[in-house]
């Protein structure tokens, strides 16, 4: 049932309704998705409830969803909402598992508690979801709702870089950088910042021409620390405004020429593609 959650998760709140008997664009009458599509919002979302309420957990992460943002028919109510989320995180759903930490890290339709909001990223992260692996490594990170413990905020940072997140990435290359819960290692430092630099992360864009500045890591280079602090400060992080003033200090007017070239090349490269 991920099918219909994600297909209903990108369509509830922007989608155009599909128009009654369009074959083509349209899922088979009764499961619900047709119905909500359609227009039919309160026999759509009926079809979904009795659904869940026969155990289907995609259903059940869905009207979770719709209860928790209010959509369309269906009004926003905290309180069903947890009890859907509650519902198909017992079956073993992570990502209404991770949902679930994150109502209880914020406090949204329940008290705030960072100790459970880790009870339940641990048993998302353990089945692989990304945001809660992070969000795991997070609050090892800061100590929040777990004893604060770098190595294993370094273990689910790099399951959630793993996986291609970016904040992750970032993280994980500065407990690299810093040896924290690691030894000090600037090579994997540059691995894991270009990693997240080259998905658009503006810090990530910043630390990887702080490396090529000072040689961390990879072999000092001026030219590609003008581009990636160039990239990164014109999308405002003053740390890179700073710092370029620094290496085109460096730069004969033939490599600023250069650096300016490869600056335009990541910028297409590198933050138009994640605007």
């Amino acid at each position: 049932m991920r099918t219909l959650h994600t297909a209903l998760t990108a369509l509830m709140l922007f989608a155009t309704p599909v128009v009654a008997g369009d074959a083509e664009a349209a899922p088979l009458s009764g499961d619900g998705l047709y119905e909500w599509q359609s227009g039919d919002c309160e026999n759509g979302f009926a079809i979904f409830k009795r659904r869940a309420t026969q155990g289907e957990a995609g259903p059940q992460i869905l009207i979770a969803e719709l209860y928790r943002k209010g959509v369309r028919c269906v009004p926003k109510d905290l309180v069903k909402s947890i009890y859907w989320y509650r519902k198909a995180a017992g079956q073993g759903d992570a990502e209404a598992q991770g949902n679930l930490g994150e109502m209880y890290r914020i406090g949204e339709g329940v008290p705030q508690d960072w100790s459970i909001a880790g009870q339940w990223y641990r048993r998302a992260a353990e089945l692989g979801d990304v945001t809660s692996q992070y969000s795991l490594g997070l609050m090892f990170h800061m100590g929040k709702g777990v004893p604060k413990d770098d190595a294993k905020a370094v273990h689910w940072y790099g399951k959630a870089a793993e996986q291609g997140h970016t904040d992750a990435q970032y993280n994980l290359a500065h407990k690299y950088a810093d040896g924290k819960g690691v030894p000090t290692d600037n090579a994997k430092a540059v691995y894991w910042y270009r990693k997240a630099a080259e998905q658009g992360h503006t810090m990530a864009q910043s630390n990887l021409g702080l490396q090529y500045e000072y040689g961390a890591g990879v072999p000092k280079n001026y030219v590609q620390a003008y581009a990636w602090q160039s990239i990164a400060a014109d999308q405002g992080n003053e740390i890179a405004k700073e710092s370029l003033g620094i290496v085109e200090a460096m730069l004969t007017p033939q490599q600023i020429a250069e650096a300016q070239k490869l600056a335009s090349e990541y910028w297409k490269k590198y933050v138009v593609p994640f605007q």
